[in-house]
């Protein structure tokens, strides 16, 4: 009888949940009753959307809460890094630093899609160009890595350096495309190997034919110069006339690739996981790994070090054999082990340009939930027919930067942007302005400027905003006069006080020149966004949409019934 019992038990929960799939097949609104999807037409949309896939060469950071800032050593007694608590969103990051071989791919693609030979275009791809002259030290012999290291095979799995800000921004707007382009192939929304030729007639990607994610998702009929129609992929019933676009509702696309904020990677680099014990951290750590000492306690590896760091004067990597570093400058990525969370070399090789403009303070008083400072926030242009203009092969406009070096601001096919105006920001409370980048900078007491009779005589557009705050030089400029002559400026004010401005990013993490106090995560220094090094490198990070977790949270001691 009990047997009998367990057993219509169980025939009546399998009924059950066959039942339930049966109705979720008619997929039918919470809201309205009526069908999702129905083959006759109305709401259509993607529920069966079940998690974000994980791009190309990222790892998944769960967030949570942490301490940024200084929780250890305060060698220099600032207030630069002062500990606040934080709250980070879930994201993911790199697993290694972008490498050569990836830059190089970049550089490929733009010199493959944008003819050298015609001038416009040459800058284009000079502009992306490492600058590789970083290597020059007046009073040492590494000329060989001024025309090697870029691009020879022993280092092509090497941390790109010579790459300043803007240029790390750019690679990872490139990335986004070329990552979103073979999705959209694979799921057969256009032809496979449409990549490399989207140009149908000539057989190979023009200029006017690249692939934009952000204007394929607000304008896709004009995609790959227009040509989307005749290079559509094949979905759904063969007579079908109607092209089916991977709109936002799709859930295919993935988000943008972008620099991670100095939370994120701060975050990301402290895996703090791994010391995690019930719902409480064990210590304070010092370094991405656990312990107090830049040496391995592991048996297997004892005495090895666990980052490429500059050990002391003149020593670089230790004495010659087992028990140095294995480094002289960079190293190959992954010589290391990896951080609990699965992140390689956030400690050492080279250090890392992050999102944020600098600031001395963080002010968790505004924010302590994803914290980010240097939001600039922009709108598409629309037209007069109403539409999002896209900018045209002939409509390249570039920015000769305060060093000389000359970058397009935005490649063909992709949307035009202005800035938000009153439409935007009218008796709105949570942002009233475009430029976000000096928000509660200070106040008023504590400007340069407080009690004098006046703001001081300057030219329009000729200092930045930050210099009420911080009495910076003025950067410099490099401008071509009306017979085509260059002219350098630079500001040769001996009275400035500060190098602080809005064009200064932070790097974080120590590099291969750095000594072990740097490879602290929570230290942070800046750098004027223009300028490169042979110690700075990037990795990328992308936001994660939709829940925290990737697995179902579960009570660790769960009552037994």
């Amino acid at each position: 009888m009990k047997l009998d019992f367990l057993k219509i038990k169980a025939l009546t929960i399998i009924l059950s949940l066959l039942i339930v799939f049966a109705c979720g097949k008619n997929n039918q609104s919470r809201g309205t009753g009526w069908s999702i999807n129905s083959k006759k037409g109305g709401f259509q949309y993607n529920i069966e959307f079940e998690d974000q896939e994980t791009g190309p060469g990222l790892v998944f950071i769960e967030g949570g809460t942490y301490t940024k800032g200084r929780v250890k050593d305060d060698v220099l007694h600032d207030w630069n890094n002062s500990p606040n608590r934080q709250h980070v969103m879930s994201f993911y990051i790199d697993e290694t630093e972008v490498t050569n071989i990836m830059y190089l791919e970049y550089l490929d693609w733009l010199k493959a899609v944008f003819p050298q030979d015609q001038k416009d275009y040459k800058q284009l791809y000079t502009g992306a160009l490492p600058d590789t002259l970083v290597w020059r030290n007046q009073l040492g012999y590494v000329e060989e890595l001024t025309t090697n290291y870029l691009r020879h095979p022993a280092y092509a799995e090497y941390p790109v350096v010579g790459v300043n800000w803007l240029q790390a921004v750019q690679f990872l707007e490139w990335r986004t495309d070329r990552v979103n382009e073979l999705i959209l192939e694979r799921e057969s929304f256009v032809q496979k190997d449409v990549r490399f030729t989207s140009d149908v007639e000539n057989g190979q990607v023009d200029p006017s034919s690249t692939f934009n994610t952000q204007t394929y998702l607000k304008r896709p009929e004009t995609t790959y110069g227009g040509k989307i129609d005749s290079i559509a992929g094949k979905r759904g019933k063969k007579n079908d006339s109607i092209n089916v676009y991977a709109g936002i509702d799709k859930g295919i696309l993935l988000p943008s690739y972008r620099l991670p904020t100095e939370s994120e990677w701060e975050y990301a680099a402290l895996a703090l996981v791994g010391d995690r014990e019930y719902n409480a951290y064990r210590g304070k750590k010092k370094y991405p790994w656990s312990g107090e000492y830049t040496r391995s306690e592991q048996r297997r590896t004892e005495g090895d070090q666990l980052a490429n760091f500059k050990l002391g004067k003149g020593d670089y990597g230790g004495i010659a054999g087992w028990s140095d570093d294995g480094a002289d400058i960079t190293i190959q990525v992954k010589s290391y082990p990896p951080n609990d969370f699965g992140v390689y070399d956030m400690a050492g090789n080279v250090s890392e340009w992050v999102a944020d403009v600098y600031r001395p303070i963080i002010d968790d008083e505004a924010s302590d939930f994803n914290y980010f400072r240097g939001n600039v926030y922009l709108k598409n242009v629309i037209g007069e027919d109403g539409k999002a203009q896209i900018i045209s092969p002939d409509q390249l406009v570039y920015d000769t930067l305060p060093n000389g070096k000359v970058l397009i601001k935005r490649l063909p096919g992709e949307l035009q942007k202005q800035e938000i105006d009153e439409e935007e920001t009218f008796l709105r409370q949570n942002f009233t302005e475009s430029d976000n980048r000096n928000y509660r900078d200070g106040d008023v007491e504590s400007t340069r400027l407080f009690g004098t009779a006046g703001n001081e005589e300057v030219t329009e557009n000729q200092r930045p905003e930050s210099t009420k705050m911080y009495d910076a030089p003025t950067h410099p400029k490099v401008e071509i006069d009306e017979e085509g002559n260059i002219v350098r400026s630079k500001d040769k004010s001996g009275a400035r006080t500060s190098l602080i401005t809005d064009e200064v990013r932070v790097y974080k993490g120590g590099s291969w020149k750095d000594r072990a106090y740097w490879l602290d995560p929570a230290q942070r220094r800046y750098l004027p966004q223009y300028i490169a090094t042979d110690n700075i490198g990037f990795r990328g990070a992308m936001s994660r949409l939709g829940s925290k977790s990737r697995s179902k949270k579960t009570a660790r001691h769960k009552r037994k019934s």
